[in-house]
């Protein structure tokens, strides 16, 4: 890039040469497929895998943090005491049964049976039994599959089982199943801005399982292993995924390419966007896992098709031996030939068993309902919430963690960058382009009045966006190097364009993605799959301001000037550009049109910012607290838009004179007069 010709008057060569660089010279879609493509939990995906253990490390890291993320536990509440209670034990020979109920949140209960061996000593390994939509839930004994024979069989090998309730199921019944269901019908709501969420409340419950299981003094904590069936495989395998602790895992007629999981508890906003199952799934290696797939449902591929995609990970590591993966001939279950399946594999692991063949089950009499549920002839907790209660202390406890963490020295904001920051960045799911990641198509030039403008396409490689760009410069030759550009983010008067080209700016004006997709009716989780249109537009300017963050770099060697990039937002543009501020480097002066949004008020980012998460990570705050502290004005903010916190963290880092904030409005005069101010 040294050789390339200097940029003074004539600043379209700067783009045009650029152009012909390997990075830029990728072929940008005829179409913006973000609005014709549609994601959703019945599409075929797939999954390519990775060329070494590095890279998929680093996918792992990030995918991990978008499971937490849109679980609403990133960052993780505090694990408050269990007050576990454990009780009503019966002797069923070789094993015991005991009712337990422990709290996850305060006032929020977990419930289930303790399966305990007899006549043990020392250290013994430990598994969870979640469970899947069965009509009897944890209590299902049939067939196709049995709980209470699973954990039975666990005790009687010799491991302590634990088989506790999906929330809304059995006794725990203060919650239903159809907690926060706003996003199954495609909106964002005061939940999905909060990252309330069922997914969310379960995968707590199966953390803090673990938590109990590990106050059993008989437990070893390097021997703790999941297994579920259906939507209890979902439970395992992003258990597994988040937690280090599950050293063992066998996930039941669930990871598939051809369908993702349809219930509210297997979905979260933001959960699969740009990922499937059998992704997440692969989180495990390289610690030992069974994939047990069935002939009558959506594993049927499984030996051909998800097996060997895992295998693919596993294979990074040196682990093959480490994964497996069998067929049942049966419909949805977790019957006794998959359970014996699971048995032998798990012996393996845990037991000292040399080889993984099955083990046969022992004995098939279940303990009866009245020794299992929890509450039969027990009154419940009195401190026991309801819907709307935890929906609110979940709110008000991540308010007040996001206050608590508010930095005031350096160790502080490395604290909340690695909170918050990473929160705010997966609530987004935006990220700033790198230079080799963009393609640029030119579409012609055209003189008017006081300023040369050239149509340009940018694009993010084998993302299909395809997002429209004008660069402005002045029609007549300027005797120095150019060395001020401005990103103006549509709508913007034409007027603040030329005075803007007038004094001196190279200007790139960015439309900004239209949205307005057709969702079909059958569709449902449209958040769990697809960013929403605000999201992609705070992605737009991410790739614009990347554009030309690029170019001044490619040019800053060759002519050794100081060059500035500036950003200037208006109307409903304005605080999706201060969200893009947050993730991008520094930008060296920004003005950001507020339009009187009244930032406390949840129902306005329902109406006008509807981005799952948002609010959680701690929305316009965050973006600027996780930023350079450069020069900021914040205009037309009213009595509605809060600036108070904000300039708090410019005070608190020295930086106030670089914070301005007022509630009228700025005329474009005004505008690029505060913008080239020094």
């Amino acid at each position: 890039m040294k050789n390339l010709p200097p940029l003074r008057s004539r600043a379209l060569v700067l783009l045009l040469a650029l152009a012909q660089s390997a990075s830029l010279a990728q072929e940008t879609p005829k179409n913006d497929l973000r609005l014709t493509e549609i994601r959703h939990l019945d599409l075929t995906y797939d999954f390519a895998g990775y060329r070494s253990q590095e890279e998929w490390l680093d996918r792992a890291a990030r995918l991990k943090k978008q499971i937490l993320v849109s679980a609403g536990l990133w960052p993780a509440p505090a694990k408050t005491h269990l007050q576990p209670t454990i009780f009503g034990k019966v002797d069923r020979g070789d094993h015991t049964v005991e009712k337990v109920y422990f709290e996850s949140y305060p006032g929020f209960y977990v419930t289930g049976n303790l399966y305990r061996p007899k006549n043990v000593s020392g250290k013994i390994p430990a598994v969870l039994c979640p469970h899947g939509h069965w009509t009897y839930g944890r209590l299902e004994n049939q067939q196709l599959n049995s709980g209470p024979a699973r954990a039975a069989s666990f005790a009687r090998q010799g491991y302590i089982a634990f088989s506790y309730d999906m929330v809304g199921y059995n006794d725990s019944a203060a919650i239903s199943h159809r907690f926060a269901t706003g996003h199954r019908e495609n909106v964002v709501d005061r939940e999905s801005l909060w990252s309330v969420n069922l997914l969310g409340l379960q995968l707590w419950n199966s953390i803090r399982s673990i938590d109990f299981l590990l106050t059993l003094p008989e437990v070893d904590p390097e021997r703790v292993a999941c297994t579920g069936e259906s939507g209890g495989a979902t439970q395992t395998f992003l258990l597994t995924a988040v937690d280090d602790r599950v050293k063992l895992s066998a996930p039941v007629n669930m990871v598939s390419f051809l369908m993702q999981g349809g219930s509210v508890c297997e979905n979260a906003p933001n959960l699969r966007i740009d990922t499937s199952n059998v992704e997440i799934a692969s989180l495990a290696a390289p610690r030992p896992m069974m994939m047990v797939s069935a002939t009558g449902d959506w594993t049927k591929n499984m030996m051909a098709s998800e097996y060997p995609a895992v295998g693919r990970i596993y294979k990074l590591f040196d682990a093959e031996d480490k994964l497996t993966a069998i067929q049942i001939d049966a419909a949805h279950n977790y019957n006794q030939p998959s359970r014996e399946a699971v048995y032998g594999w798990f012996s393996h692991w845990f037991l000292g068993k040399a080889e993984t063949t099955p083990v046969k089950e022992r004995g098939n009499a279940v303990a009866p309902i009245k020794d299992l549920l929890v509450f039969f002839g027990r009154p419940r907790p009195e401190n026991e919430l309801d819907e709307s209660q935890l929906t609110e202390n979940l709110i008000e406890t991540r308010k007040k963690q996001l206050d608590e963490a508010q930095p005031r020295d350096a160790a502080s904001l490395e604290r909340f960058r690695e909170q918050f920051g990473e929160a705010f960045k997966y609530s987004l799911m935006a990220e700033y382009p790198k230079w080799g990641e963009m393609a640029i198509e030119h579409l012609g030039v055209k003189n008017a009045p006081g300023a040369v403008s050239e149509r340009l396409i940018i694009s993010q490689r084998e993302r299909g966006d395809r997002v429209e760009t004008v660069l402005w410069k002045p029609p007549k030759p300027k005797p120095k190097p150019v060395n001020a550009f401005v990103l103006v983010v549509e709508p913007a008067s034409n007027d603040l364009i030329m005075r803007l080209v007038k004094a001196d700016y190279t200007v790139l004006s960015l439309k900004l993605f239209p949205g307005g997709r057709q969702i079909p009716e059958k569709v449902k989780f449209f958040t769990t799959y697809n960013r929403t249109d605000e999201a992609n537009r705070v992605q737009d300017i991410l790739t614009a301001i990347a554009l030309l963050k690029h170019t001044l770099m490619a040019y800053m060697g060759n002519e050794g000037q100081k060059t500035s990039l500036s950003v200037v937002a208006q109307g409903n543009a304005g605080l999706l550009a201060l969200l893009a501020r947050g993730l991008a480097p520094a930008i060296d002066r920004m003005v950001i049109d507020a339009a009187q949004f009244d930032s406390s008020s949840d129902e306005a980012f329902i109406k006008s910012m509807p981005i799952p998460g948002v609010r959680r990570a701690g929305d316009f705050t965050t973006a600027v607290t996780v930023a350079p502290l450069t020069p900021l004005l914040i205009y037309n903010a009213g009595n509605k838009f809060k600036a108070e916190k904000i300039e708090a963290v410019y005070k608190a880092f020295g930086k106030a004179e670089n914070f301005k904030s007022q509630s009228a409005k700025l005329s474009d005069a005004e505008l690029v007069t505060w913008l080239s101010s020094k």
